[in-house]
């Protein structure tokens, strides 16, 4: 069953974003992110930039953390219908492998972040069914798992659509870094020089 007191919003998003809210989320897709950023300075730019590529890098590692329950269920199910005698947990290593600890990629792109809200991100997973252990997927029953399935592919639908809003600021931002230095209105030693100021001020 669902977790209790779980529901989804009109919208059909599990994570909501919220007007005026306080988190990374809710700044990044706020109507105005990216408002007037031809006219800001390079660092302000960049800074927005960072901010939303966290984000989208921590959205990759949840949506990674459901695929690999989404991937273990189904081989549960398969193993199942096949009569497979060999269990899940022997695919474990590959499956979490693939999905929770391989390098984040998609749409093209290459993360270098680590995500900054890992344990939460990983609570959330396995809060989102209740009295379901997929350490021992064996025992579930054919209903447990198939109402995990749905959960699950649920909320991968709904933090995947929320990362595509991402990557859409992430790369507006790009776009107008790549214009000042396309342009002649930024240098690389001005980008050097921005990036060496927060050493130089941590090593004074």
């Amino acid at each position: 069953m669902l977790a209790a007191g779980r529901g989804v919003p009109q919208d059909g998003h599990v994570i909501e974003v919220r007007p005026g809210g306080r988190r990374r989320i809710d700044r990044v897709l706020a109507p105005g992110y990216t408002e007037g950023v031809e006219r800001r300075s390079l660092g302000d730019v960049r800074a927005l930039r960072d901010e939303a590529a966290q984000e989208e890098t921590d959205l990759s590692y949840l949506r990674r953390l459901l695929h690999a329950r989404i991937d273990i269920v189904r081989a549960e199910q398969r193993r199942r219908v096949e009569g497979g005698a060999s269990s899940v947990v022997e695919q474990l290593a590959g499956i979490l492998a693939v999905n929770a600890v391989g390098p984040a990629t998609g749409s093209g792109r290459y993360q270098t972040m680590e995500p900054s809200r890992a344990e939460a991100h990983r609570r959330h997973v396995e809060a989102l069914v209740s009295d379901v252990d997929l350490s021992d997927v064996t025992a579930l029953s054919d209903g447990k798992l198939e109402d995990a399935l749905r959960a699950y592919t649920a909320e991968e639908e709904s933090v995947s659509q929320r990362r595509r809003e991402v990557q859409v600021v992430v790369d507006r931002l790009n776009a107008e870094i790549a214009r000042r230095y396309r342009e002649g209105q930024a240098s690389v030693d001005e980008l050097l020089a921005a990036e060496r100021a927060p050493r130089d001020s941590e090593e004074g």
